[in-house]
């Protein structure tokens, strides 16, 4: 079968792509999926959309990374009280954008209500391959019972026929389960949970990314706005992990790159030592945000610097105020000290020479006069 063309936009049926094999859905195997698309398809949006009963069905380790996931609208989840669960809402989304649909389901129960399933190029399905990787390919909807009811129901409807409400399935109508914990992409926790975390355990929330200690001491250190050395560790569908200062951080695409990469493999490598900046930090999760200077959007640190600048401008003009009267004062004494000096130089030479010159004469006229007068 030939590789699909490059869809425009692409929802991916996150629950149903991070359970294909397994028994379990998988965050890890979801992100492998949807980082093989991108790199397979770089022209396609990509939506990944997963039901509300996800977060609590994959394992404990990875709650942590769903969690951040949610909260950077990476994974979208349906309202509460969906009918249909998350199927309805994943063909909700692709009849609204005209998309197409990644998904290993053929949507049998929805085959009256969206026909535009049976084009080409409207449905496609993937899976891993040992020894090869995701292997993605366009897919035809399987008709079976659910689908002829779907049908026949459709086209009653069309014809004017009082029908009965649409029903899916007993599954599918059922109404959502009522989780025993709040939901993983909560903001608002309930109250009780928190003393008890604090009493049993020294890091607080199991939900939180990291302990209180270090995320306190890394807060005091490194302000919104500085910029710090980041160890990349790994992956997710619509970011990238990093370590900086002994605690984990998260780097969105968002803040990769002004416009943003379509993926956290264009701008990072595993195992690189990158400097990024502190974007922004989540108390309630003790969780922190990186990303490169061009997206970060904050209050530069140079701000602070302003008022030693104007210090050293005040400072710069002090010195030119006395520096004028000081070179008048020099030149008023130079003056009077080079006028006496010749004036006296002067008078001192000419009385020396005229006092000799006018007493040679007088001595020497009467010693001429005896002379003569002898001879005679």
């Amino acid at each position: 079968m030939p590789a699909p063309k490059s869809p425009k936009h692409v929802v991916v049926d996150g629950s149903n792509i991070g359970t294909e094999g397994r028994s379990a859905p998988s965050l890890k195997q979801l992100n492998e999926a949807v980082l093989a698309f991108m790199n397979e398809f770089p022209e396609s949006k990509v939506t990944v959309v997963v039901d509300a009963s996800f977060g609590h069905r994959i394992d404990k380790k990875e709650v942590v990374e769903f969690d951040a996931a949610v909260d950077n609208n990476e994974l979208v989840t349906p309202p509460a009280g969906a009918i249909g669960r998350g199927d309805a809402f994943v063909l909700a989304i692709a009849d609204k954008v005209k998309a197409s649909i990644l998904s290993n389901d053929s949507y049998q129960e929805f085959h009256g209500q969206y026909p535009w399933l049976f084009e080409q190029g409207r449905l496609l399905g993937g899976k891993p391959v040992p020894h090869v990787g995701w292997i993605f390919v366009e897919r035809t909807p399987v008709r079976g019972e659910k689908s002829k009811r779907a049908m026949r129901a459709h086209d009653s409807s069309k014809r004017g026929a009082v029908a009965a409400p649409k029903k899916a399935s007993k599954e599918a109508s059922a109404p959502m389960p009522v989780p025993k914990a709040p939901p993983p992409g909560a903001r608002v926790q309930p109250a009780k949970p928190k003393p008890a975390a604090a009493t049993t355990s020294p890091s607080g929330d199991s939900r939180a990314v990291n302990d209180v200690l270090p995320f306190l001491a890394f807060v005091e250190k490194h302000p919104v706005g500085s910029k710090v050395k980041c160890l990349v560790d790994s992956y997710s569908a619509h970011g990238a992990y990093v370590s900086v200062d002994g605690i984990k951080a998260y780097a969105p695409l968002r803040l990769l790159g002004s416009p943003q990469p379509r993926s956290a493999r264009d701008a990072l490598k595993l195992g690189q030592v990158v400097q990024l900046v502190i974007a922004g930090y989540t108390p309630s999760r003790r969780s922190v945000e990186v990303g490169v200077v061009e997206a970060v959007k904050v209050a530069v640190p140079a701000k602070a610097d302003a008022p030693v600048k104007s210090a050293t401008k005040k400072q710069a003009k002090l010195p030119t105020k006395k520096s004028a009267p000081a070179k008048k004062v020099v030149a008023k004494k130079a003056v009077p000290k080079k006028s006496p000096a010749t004036k006296t130089v002067v008078s001192k030479k000419s009385v020396a020479k005229k006092s000799p010159v006018a007493k040679a004469p007088t001595k020497k006229a009467p010693a001429k006069k005896a002379v003569a007068k002898k001879q005679r």
